[in-house]
């Protein structure tokens, strides 16, 4: 594999990881903003925009980009999230010259008004779907539980009542302010040419206006609350927890990675075998979530209404438990090689690749290589996962729960 960059002279960052094995090509374009970026007036506009990037441009229509897209094989989408909108491509490599052309034109629609109308009705409906769904319910209360006067705590699909009182001319102000080459980086993964890559670049994008809007990534504050969404006829009760983690940048965001693999995974974890095999729960899991300047340890437990106290005493004693002795060796080593298949068979395929190699410009403004991360992870001794607990210890600072119980 041989890794390039290049900037334009708009600004624009390009990446390129490219393998003269590989039997396909990813393209993808990480645009630094999400939710954490909006104002409370327009909460939900970032994916509210990335759906309008679909309806087209002055050159290509809604039905055009979805039907090129489709002629061309492609396997291709856009996700939004607190820090990031991503539009990406997979491709056999002849046809990514028209893939990038048409990714380019996602970027810059044309925010027509009636589009706007319309697609404001899929937005609501989709908000209303997700509603009925109380994991992602429960994420969203617990995220404004733990950062009630910060951005991260806002739903990233917004309310019924921002996404109804958007205007079409605020879309259009956010996107001037954001979709500038200070906030993108372009990432190509897989099969090709770096020459012919630097040459439809230059000819997609040279234009991208310039700019770059600030973020603050102090660290912030930690709300500490508690949120209970009553759901009568609910069978389960799903409850999240959330407390402080490593930030996106933090050297022992690895170790991180390892503890909730060790501590959280599915299946032979520390919680697993306390709680699932034996059949106490149906779910009881750990993650890790970094953003830029915070982190979280991130706990679900899903069970019986009736059985929700006992399981969270069984889960903080597990948690108190690791806090004090730490991990043992053979613990450390078996996450090591659970991540480190995760992280190489991932990149057999240019579209994991893809969210790696744009995940890192993003957040740390630097390329790694598939042996850089298996390096790093299987350095990671037990005295780092000592001091990652000494700074990060397992906890519940936030919490929110959704199901039959009235409160907690």
């Amino acid at each position: 594999m041989e890794f390039h960059e290049t900037t334009l002279e708009n600004g624009l960052k390009v990446i390129a990881e490219l393998n003269p094995a590989a039997q396909s090509v990813a393209a993808g374009v990480f645009v630094r903003t999400g939710s954490r970026d909006e104002t409370e007036d327009v909460s939900g506009v970032s994916h509210f925009l990335e759906h309008m990037a679909f309806k087209g441009n002055e050159v290509y229509s809604a039905d055009d980009v979805n039907r090129i897209f489709d002629e061309l094989g492609a396997n291709y989408n856009a996700s939004t999230s607190e820090e990031v909108t991503q539009f990406y491509a997979a491709i056999l490599p002849e046809h990514l010259p028209t893939a990038l052309e048409m990714l380019t034109a996602l970027l810059y629609p044309s925010l027509r008004g009636d589009d706007f109308e319309m697609e404001k009705k899929v937005i609501l409906e989709e908000i209303g779907m997700y509603d009925d769904q109380p994991t992602f319910t429960a994420y969203e209360q617990v995220m404004q539980a733990h950062f009630p006067t910060h951005p991260l705590g806002r739903k990233i699909l917004g309310t019924s009542d921002s996404v109804s009182a958007l205007t079409a001319d605020a879309m259009r102000q956010y996107h001037t302010d954001h979709y500038r080459t200070g906030n993108m980086v372009l990432a190509i993964a897989g099969r090709g040419d770096w020459g012919e890559v630097c040459d439809l670049v230059q000819a997609h994008c040279g234009s991208f206006p310039e700019g770059r809007s600030q973020r603050d990534t102090s660290p912030p504050p930690v709300g500490g609350q508690t949120q209970v969404v009553e759901r009568p006829a609910s069978l389960q009760q799903h409850v999240m927890q959330l407390a402080p983690a490593p930030p996106a940048d933090h050297p022992l965001r690895y170790a991180a990675d390892l503890l909730g693999v060790i501590v959280g995974d599915q299946s032979s974890s520390r919680l697993y075998w306390e709680l699932v095999d034996p059949g106490h729960a149906e779910s009881a899991d750990l993650g890790y979530n970094d953003y830029d300047g915070t982190g979280t340890w991130l706990t679900y437990l899903g069970c019986p209404p009736q059985a929700v106290d006992e399981n969270l005493r069984r889960i903080h004693a597990v948690y108190e438990q690791v806090n004090r002795d730490g991990v043992s060796s053979i613990e450390l080593e078996q996450a090591q090689n659970r991540i480190a298949s995760s992280i190489v068979l991932r990149s057999e395929r240019p579209m994991g690749r893809l969210g790696a190699l744009g995940s890192n410009w993003v957040y740390l403004g630097q390329y790694r290589s598939v042996e850089e991360d298996l390096d790093t992870v299987r350095g990671i001794t037990v005295e780092d996962m000592a001091e990652l607990l000494a700074e990060y210890p397992l906890a519940a600072i936030s919490t929110a729960a959704v199901g039959p119980l009235e409160s907690l």
